[in-house]
């Protein structure tokens, strides 16, 4: 009886974050990109305030990356969790309502806030209820809330559209506060870890120093590469390739689909390969991809590219959680110091990353392909990095 009972709470767990990740950042950022074209059609904002307020979502994010844990020591991470999710269905409510654009900017970066909040503290809070078996697995049902959120830009919102502008704003507001109230007797109560004493610690963070910092550079790397399509692919397709909005909205779903897919997918992979073989693996498979979207015209070829290519993004964050935690097996409150600094590189690099890839792109005269180059190139510094680590490592061994 105590078994099925462990397991309906670590079910409830994963719902918990499930529903975080999918309000927080599935819904609160990647909702926005389809009610970019009808917010200008409506006369909401003109087309340089659009752009504008949707980078509020990525600063914001950034500021609850760096917020996240001092809201946990202060206020546990099950209340600070709760309050994220109740202040995203706010904000989603408050855009209903384009008062300014300083109003709206404060919401969406308010919306952000939470998602970075969320990012830092739903898996360090959902996983240590887990078994370490399955914790890959668990992680990426966490994630998967990103990909249906994606999943759901691609579909909900443009029926919620046919309603009405304000109306799209609301329903997403209502969703996300039915999740909040589904989710909320779900959150465990926290494991308390204490920071580790004496030299054996100290010792042992020495000798995970390196992989640590290689972890840190790739995951900025992997920020960099996922940029250039989750920004520009529907554009691509609609202008860079011709195809018009009618096609690239049909790429978006793909990309969906990936997003969903993507998750579980490497989550699995990692509890029976390991996480730093599916990381490799992943990386290839993506660089694979970028290719092709740069260089076929194929329709079904790049059906099949966007489909991997959109299980990058939420795929990602599991993967990297699941190295962190076998270089500090253990050691749970080393786990939640670094996962909360790579949350946060991740979100800089991302932001800078979206500012720099804009520039490019206006620079360039619109040419997607050097965006697709670049993020292919920054994935290719990731391969390159493994294989450096792996030869300086022999002389060590040698000389061991």
């Amino acid at each position: 009886m105590d078994i099925v009972e462990d397991r309906a709470a670590t079910a409830r767990a994963i719902f918990a974050g499930l529903c975080a990740s999918l309000v927080g950042i599935g819904l609160a950022r990647f909702a926005y990109t389809p009610l970019i074209p009808p917010m200008i059609e409506a006369h909401w904002f003109v087309a340089s305030d659009v752009v504008y307020l949707g980078a509020a979502n990525l600063v914001g994010y950034l500021v609850g990356a760096l917020l996240g844990r001092p809201l946990s020591r202060r206020y546990g991470a099950r209340s600070a969790l709760r309050a994220m999710m109740v202040l995203t269905s706010l904000a989603f409510f408050a855009c209903a309502f384009p008062l300014s654009v300083g109003w709206f900017f404060v919401w969406r970066l308010l919306s952000g806030v939470s998602g970075g909040v969320i990012m830092v503290l739903a898996a360090s809070s959902v996983l240590p209820h887990v078994p370490a078996a399955r914790k890959g697995m668990a992680s990426g049902a966490i994630f998967l809330g990103i990909g249906v959120g994606i999943a759901m830009s691609g579909t909900l919102v443009p029926l919620l559209l046919d309603v009405g502008m304000r109306a799209t704003w609301l329903g997403l507001g209502v969703l996300s506060l039915l999740l909040t109230i589904a989710s909320w007797a779900c959150w465990p109560h926290a494991v308390h870890t204490h920071p580790p004493a004496g030299q054996a610690a100290v010792t042992m963070a020495a000798g995970a120093r390196s992989e640590l910092m290689l972890l840190y550079v790739q995951y900025a790397l992997m920020a960099v590469g996922l940029v250039p399509l989750m920004m520009f692919l529907v554009d691509y397709v609609a202008r860079g390739l011709g195809w018009g909005s009618h096609e690239a909205a049909l790429f978006w779903i793909v990309y969906g689909v990936g997003a969903m897919i993507g998750p579980m997918a490497y989550g699995w992979m990692s509890d029976r390969l390991g996480a730093s073989a599916t990381s490799h693996l992943m990386t290839w498979l993506q660089i694979g991809a970028v290719v092709l979207m740069m260089f076929s015209t194929h329709h079904l070829v790049l059906m099949l590219a966007t489909l991997v290519i959109g299980s990058y993004p939420p795929g990602v964050p599991p993967i990297t959680l699941a190295r962190l935690h076998r270089i500090l097996s253990g050691d749970a409150h080393g786990q939640n110091i670094v996962w909360s600094k790579a949350t946060t590189v991740f979100a800089l690099t991302q932001a800078l990353a979206g500012y720099g890839y804009s520039y490019l792109f206006a620079q360039s005269g619109g040419d997607h392909r050097i965006l697709m180059g670049v993020g292919a190139a920054a994935l290719a510094m990731i391969i390159l990095s493994d294989g450096a680590r792996k030869v300086l490592a022999k002389p060590l061994r040698a000389s061991l």
